[in-house]
This record gives structure tokens, C-alpha cells and sequence, in this order.
């Protein structure tokens, strides 16, 4: 409404209100008396509050009152500086200095750093305890190392060129341009988002980066070649991972640019990780017959743990997004827990339902799909909306899992060991198209914070306030990001793929398979006889739900 004092609207119902008005009805200086805006500010208080007595106001009570004294001097009020009885200071720890400059806020910047941190407890050592504990007693090492090798060589990728390819100068309108993120003086700049130098939004954004290579793991688990995996990391990383990044996280990217909302991954992440784990599945092969038809978890509890940090972790994932501490950063939150909650519970009835039993890595494959499918919405839907979309965040892939998998023949042909494509692409495409829907216009201000946020609008709100079109419109460009985000994986994880396995083999040896971790790394996880014998009589042992296996005679 202001154009000079519209910064200090906020203040109209703090306790500051009524010494603010008293004050600008009695300026008395040249330098302001006639300023439009002065004037209609003036207006706009006195029509929204009564104040009696401010002929009793006087320069001295002003002085005192420190809120007032910090108003006058914004203002510029007087031609000359008052000089309060008290010098005002920002406390010692608040004050600006060469380390922390004006543009910095401490706050947003340690809650940045924890936040990251959270995610990267997400991948080390979140998903290597749940890789390790879920595969087969053969596979725990295996399994748990290639994630702990994508987290480091991503991060080396990340600082060397892949962070400016995703949030760097502009290359075309889906890519930025190669270049190291090293400098000591980039790296203490202002970065694009937040009040936050680039070394932090370097590091926060090379977690997400990581955790999604991560994820693709989980498709390859138990039969893809080492070396081969030490080649597609930096591979991916440095074709795949930028131009989706660019492409929907950078202000300049053409999808940002279009207005689709990805509040903290959806499609970058989960959707990108689905697709491409998915994919390279389909170019590495199966796992060995024996493990395909029986892959029991060599440890439940500590698979529990390991989930336990992944959903724990997501606090991080979702509430640093806003790249501030913000009420928007506190619902993101909340509502990812909501969700996640939900989808948990009703993955779970399901498995009760239909099959008789409540299934411990079914309640873990829940939880997952609601922690996916809540990522690009968690900051600008209500929590109505997040329990709505844990409700179908717990059905919609439990059904694609447990029924669709079984009758569709490229589902059944792709070995995908840990469901990703059902937990990440599925449940990632679900989010995006409900954040379509239920999107809220005054929260996407929230968080977007921008001048032209109505334009941020779910179809039901887009129903509700008579706008049909934009919330049509809403609804189309997360629907063409899906499209666009699963034809770039698809196409360059292929071309990856075929291009590695020129140089090395994609898929172990038969005999390695038949070993595993002691003849890949010549080291086991455990000391103990035997590779999960013991669930011989066991029905629950499959990833995508229950199936029936003979149990062996005693005789």
C-alpha cells in the first residue's frame, strides 16, 4: 500500500501502535510535513485505531521508548538525529561485524547447517543401517557401502562442478554453466535464496543430491557391479541431477520459471530417483534367481533404526527449504510428520486386510511413501491436505505394489530390489499432482515470498475462489514436470548405462553373485553360520509383500 513506509506495517498491532501514531500526527518538520505517503500512512492509522491525548506527547517520551526511538530513525522524521537518553545497540552476539554482515541472519544460517546435517544423517547413516539390515545376509556389506560411496564421491562432484551446473550462471534455460564452487570468496557471498552464505547453500544442497544417488542404489541392490556403480555415480551426478535441479529449483529454470511448485524434492529427488533406479535396473539385470525368489532382511530391528533416522531426518528435508526460520519452515514440518504418520497406518490396515498379518517391512515401505509424497508439498498445503494425502500416499502405491506389479509384464521383468520405482516415482508423481490440487495461495506467498504468489494456486482453490483456470493451469504444470523429469531420466540414465557397460560389466559374475560380499569385498558382516535359514517357514520375506514358499522337510 506504501511505497516509503510500507515496512513498518507490520507493526500496526504491536505494542509500539499507538506512540507511532501519536508521532506522525505530530511531526511538525518541513522535511516530511507534505509527503504523500506520509499522509496517506497517517490516514491508515487513524482510521484504524483511536488514540486520546496526543497533545500530552512530548520528544522526550519518544526518546525513551527504544521501538519509537528505532521507528524515528527509519523514518527520518527529523532533519536532525535525536539522541535518545539511551544509546540503543544490538546485543553483542547480534552485531554486524566481517564475519556476520547485514545480508547474513545467524538464525536461518544455523538452523540451515542443522538442517542439512538431518539430511545427511538421512543417507550416512540412515539408508546404509536400513541397506544393510533389509538385504540378505550376503548383501549387507555390499549394500551398505555403495551408499556410503555415492555420499562421498557426490560431494567432490558437487563442490567441483555440480553445484553451479544446478544453481550457477546460466547455461541454457535447464542447465547452468560448469564451474568449481571452491573460491574463498564465492563461498562467502550471498547465495541465490536466504540470508545465507553459498558455503551453506552449497552444503545443503549437496545432501539432497546425495541422498537421491542413494536412492537409486536401492534399486540396484544385491547384483550390480562396483566398479560399474563407481563410474554411474559421477556420471549421473554430473548429467541427470543438474538439468532437473536447474530446471525446477533455480529461479532462472524454465519449469520455476512456468510456476511449478516443488517445495523440497518431489520431482528432483524422489521422482528423478524413481525413474532412474528403475531404469537402470532394467539395463543391469536381476538379481540371481535364489535371491530374487527369497531376499529375507538379516536384521528387522536394526532395519527399524535405520528408518527410524530416515523419517526423523526429514525434518530437515522439508523444514530447511524455506532457506529461513519461518512459520512456513514450522508447518513443513508438522505436516510432513502428519502425513507420514498417516500413510503408515493405513499401509498397515492394508497389509492387515489382505493378508492377515501387520507386516514390519510393509509399515517401513508406508512410511516411506508418505515421507515422498509430502516433499513437494509440505510448506503450502493445510493439515487437513496432508492427512488426505497420507491416506492415498498409503494406498495408491501399496496398490501399485502389491496388485499392478504382479500383472504388469515391465513391472515384473525389472528387478527393482527395493521398490523404488513404487515408493519414490509413484508416490513422488502422486505428491506432485496432489500438491496441484490442494496447494494453498496464501501459503505459497509464505513461502515463495514473492510479489506475484497468486498465481500459485491449487484446483481447489482455484474452485473455491472462483479461478478455475489458474488452478487448471496449476494442475498442467506439474503434470508437464512429471513428464519432463521422467523422460530426462529415462533417456540419459539409458544412455549412461549402455555407455558404462562398454567399459565394464554392468551385472557381477554368476559366481560373485552366488558369493556375495566376500568374493566383491572380501568382507562379511557377520560371523555366523548359515544365510537366513532360519525364515525357511516364513511367508512375509518379499519386498513387494507376501508370497508362499514351500517349507522343507524335517524328515
Amino acid at each position: 500500500m506504501f511505497t516509503k513506509y510500507g515496512h513498518i506495517g507490520h507493526l500496526l498491532h504491536s505494542p509500539a501502535f499507538e506512540i507511532l501514531l501519536k508521532l506522525i500526527t505530530h511531526v511538525r518538520t518541513t522535511k516530511n510535513q507534505d509527503d504523500p505517503d506520509m499522509l496517506q500512512l497517517q490516514r491508515h492509522l487513524s482510521s484504524s485505531k483511536k488514540v486520546a491525548g496526543i497533545h500530552k506527547l512530548y520528544k522526550p517520551t519518544i526518546v525513551s521508548h527504544p521501538t519509537a526511538f528505532l521507528i524515528l530513525s527509519s523514518l527520518q522524521l527529523f532533519d536532525q538525529p535525536l539522541n535518545p537518553t539511551k544509546k540503543m545497540e544490538l546485543p553483542v552476539g547480534l552485531q554486524f561485524d566481517e564475519a556476520s554482515p547485514e545480508w547474513f541472519s545467524k538464525a536461518d544460517n544455523a538452523w540451515q547447517l542443522t538442517a542439512a546435517t538431518l539430511v545427511g544423517m538421512q543417507s550416512v547413516p540412515g539408508l546404509i543401517i536400513l541397506y544393510g539390515s533389509i538385504v540378505k545376509k550376503k548383501w549387507a556389506v555390499n549394500s551398505a557401502f555403495m551408499a556410503l560411496y555415492a555420499f562421498a564421491a557426490v560431494l567432490v562432484c558437487w563442490v567441483g562442478w555440480g553445484y553451479q551446473m544446478s544453481f550457477g550462471t546460466e547455461l541454457f534455460s535447464f542447465l547452468g554453466r560448469p564451474n568449481v564452487a571452491l573460491d574463498g570468496k564465492y563461498l562467502l557471498t550471498r547465495a541465490f535464496g536466504g540470508k545465507l552464505p553459498n558455503a551453506t547453500m552449497i552444503y545443503f544442497q549437496f545432501v539432497f543430491a546425495a541422498i537421491t544417488l542413494i536412492l537409486i542404489a536401492g534399486a540396484l541392490l544385491g547384483r550390480m557391479n562396483f566398479h560399474a556403480w563407481m563410474l554411474f555415480v559421477p556420471l549421473w551426478v554430473t548429467f541427470s541431477y543438474p538439468i532437473t535441479a536447474y530446471s525446477i529449483w533455480n529461479p532462472n529454470g524454465w519449469l520455476a520459471s512456468k510456476g511449478l511448485i516443488d517445495y523440497s524434492g518431489g520431482y528432483v529427488i524422489h521422482l528423478a530417483s524413481g525413474v532412474a533406479g528403475f531404469t537402470a535396473a532394467y539395463w543391469v539385470g536381476p538379481r540371481a534367481t535364489v535371491d530374487k525368489e527369497r531376499f529375507p532382511p538379516n536384521n528387522i530391528l536394526l532395519m527399524l533404526a535405520g528408518a527410524g533416522l530416515l523419517w526423523m531426518g526429514w525434518s530437515g528435508f522439508n523444514g530447511g527449504d524455506p532457506y529461513n526460520v519461518s512459520m512456513d519452515a514450522s508447518l513443513a514440518v508438522l505436516n510432513t510428520h502428519v502425513c507420514t504418520a498417516t500413510s503408515l497406518l493405513t499401509w498397515l490396515v492394508l497389509d492387515i486386510i489382505f493378508f492377515g498379518k501387520p507386516s514390519v517391512i510393509g509399515a517401513t515401505q508406508g512410511m516411506i511413501t508418505g515421507l515422498v509424497c509430502i516433499t513437494p508439498a509440505a510448506g503450502v498445503v493445510q493439515g487437513w491436505a496432508a492427512i488426505i494425502m497420507g491416506m492415498m500416499s498409503g494406498s495408491i502405491p501399496w496398490y501399485t505394489m502389491m496388485i499392478l506389479h504382479k500383472q504388469i509384464k515391465l513391472l515384473k521383468h525389472v528387478d527393482d530390489t527395493m521398490a523404488v520405482f513404487h515408493t519414490h516415482a509413484v508416490a513422488g508423481s502422486l505428491g506432485g499432482i496432489l500438491t496441484g490440487f490442494f496447494s494453498s495461495p496464501k501459503l505459497c506467498r509464505l513461502f515463495y515470498l514473492v510479489d506475484n504468489w497468486q498465481h500459485y494456486i491449487g484446483l481447489a482453490y482455484g474452485i473455491h475462489d472462483h479461478r478455475i483456470m489458474a488452478g487448471l493451469k496449476q494442475m498442467g504444470i506439474q503434470l508437464l514436470g512429471i513428464v519432463f523429469v521422467v523422460v530426462v531420466n529415462v533417456v540419459i540414465t539409458s544412455l549412461i548405462c549402455l555407455l558404462l557397460r562398454l567399459i565394464v560389466p554392468l551385472r557381477m559374475t554368476e559366481d560373485d553373485l552366488k558369493i556375495g560380499d566376500d568374493a566383491v569385498h572380501g568382507e562379511e558382516a557377520y560371523a555366523l553360520w548359515g544365510d537366513g535359514e532360519k525364515f525357511n517357514g516364513s511367508k512375509h520375506n518379499s519386498v513387494y509383500g507376501m508370497e508362499d514358499f514351500a517349507v522343507p522337510s524335517k524328515a
